[in-house]
């Protein structure tokens, strides 16, 4: 699907890309923006969905935009920038490519249940040299564009893109921090430049342990940033062992609240889509869609021109990686548990995200008052419903009888510690009722 087919003619040109951007970084001014909904709340829009064109930097450039089908002028919507590949379009991102509409922005346009406006930009030459700026600016324009004429919630902007796309989402975090609520950055380098760099912004990496484009330690060095400057506590997460075919997801802990840092190391090479158990790549089969939308997902919404103030918390620092492989996300309204008898432990439930036809769900699995070495939950799939992908977890079913069991990495939790799984479901939400037990 997404495969550099000469690779070791891209090799060279990312490493040149590297050298370059190394070498010096552009010095741009952020746009500060104020959190809340923007001046189109209200307006009729006059931007479409689909290709379009615009001036920036005395430029013609074009992006791709996306607004949800039933848009309504009195609501906030999220603002998702997608951002493509090496010799990748804004096409590419835009349609999910020969993984059709489920990998459409990375994943996140099927799982974002009508909430969110998207863009994808298209890089010159293919690419994001980002020289002058000039790609900075033409998200600024954007930007500007978009708020202007459409309902943001400037709260909840956020850019991911792969590899040269994940080099300038970090440049986008390094130079719009007041901006950019979060960015994910799967599988890149510092090829875009990082002007400023020095405040916190939400940060979730993704790279592959044998990446043989863009060696692991770029991504590594571009997470370490955030850490320094969310504050989180310095750490070397742990990281699969090649051949294991899986992956590891780590929350730090101690970052300032409001921004967490996230990283997964996968047992792969570059791409944005492996597959647990596989070492073939997919974007109907990948754990990165799911996890990513956990992610963007903790952030709280502004309330919306039509809605009547209300109290909302910032999200509170990340959770151990010790004991969460994956990220806290906003409180479900549904949720369901079992009882937590000393030395066993409990599972609760609750609803990431639904849309028509599917769902996202999440189990917490705490230990009781004693340590345990594994454990499995099990409750009865209700009519309609089939799971279709699970990480964290592995999965047996019998009918609608389904039982997780821990992957290696989660199955020991000390006294009173918790972990996570999930997985993506056909059919309508629901509240099972889930049985917890250890060995």
């Amino acid at each position: 699907m997404r495969r550099m087919s000469t690779p070791a003619r891209h090799r060279w040109i990312l490493a040149s890309l590297l050298t370059l951007a190394l070498a010096g970084v552009v010095l741009l001014v952020p746009r500060l923006a104020q959190a809340g909904p923007t001046a189109g709340c209200g307006k009729a829009p006059t931007l479409t969905s689909g290709t379009r064109s615009i001036q920036s930097g005395g430029q013609n450039r074009s992006y791709i935009l996306s607004i949800p089908s039933g848009y309504n002028n009195t609501h906030a919507y999220r603002l998702i920038f997608g951002l493509h590949w090496l010799n990748g379009t804004a096409n590419d991102v835009a349609t999910g490519g020969s993984d059709g509409a489920t990998w459409a922005f990375y994943g996140q346009k099927q799982l974002s249940n009508g909430s969110t406006i998207f863009v994808a930009p298209q890089g010159i030459d293919n690419g994001w040299a980002n020289t002058n700026g000039r790609d900075i600016t033409l998200v600024d324009d954007i930007i500007r564009l978009v708020e202007g004429d459409l309902c943001v919630d400037t709260s909840q902007v956020f850019a991911m893109g792969w590899s040269y796309g994940g080099s300038m989402s970090y440049a986008l975090a390094c130079a719009r921090p007041t901006v950019f609520r979060a960015v994910v950055v799967y599988s890149g380098a510092n090829l875009s430049g990082c002007s400023g760099g020095t405040q916190p912004v939400a940060y979730f990496g993704i790279h592959g342990t044998h990446d043989s484009v863009l060696n692991i330690s770029n991504g590594r060095s571009l997470r370490d940033t955030f850490v320094r400057n969310n504050g989180c506590t310095a750490q070397s997460p742990r990281e699969p062992a090649q051949g294991s075919l899986t992956h590891i997801t780590t929350a730090y802990s101690g970052c300032r609240s409001g921004y967490p840092v996230q990283w997964a190391a996968f047992d792969g090479d570059h791409t944005p889509s492996p597959v647990d158990g596989s070492t073939s790549t997919s974007g109907t089969r990948t754990w990165t869609s799911a996890e990513v939308n956990t992610f963007l997902a903790q952030f709280p919404a502004s309330p919306s021109p039509s809605s009547s103030p209300s109290s909302t918390s910032s999200p509170s620092s990340s959770p151990s990686a010790s004991t969460s492989p994956s990220a806290s996300a906003s409180a479900s309204p549904s949720s369901s548990s079992s009882p937590n008898p000393a030395g066993a432990c409990s599972a609760t439930y609750r609803t990431i995200n639904s849309w028509p036809g599917g769902f996202q769900g999440e189990v917490t699995v705490t230990a009781g008052n004693a340590p345990i070495r594994g454990w499995t939950v099990q409750w009865t799939l209700a009519s309609g419903q089939t799971i279709t992908q699970v990480w964290s977890a592995t999965l047996t079913s019998s009918g609608s009888a389904v039982t997780m069991r821990n992957v290696d990495y989660n199955g020991s939790l000390a006294t009173n510690a918790s972990t996570t799984f999930g997985f993506l479901a056909n059919g309508s939400p629901s509240n099972p009722s889930l049985t917890c037990t250890s060995p």
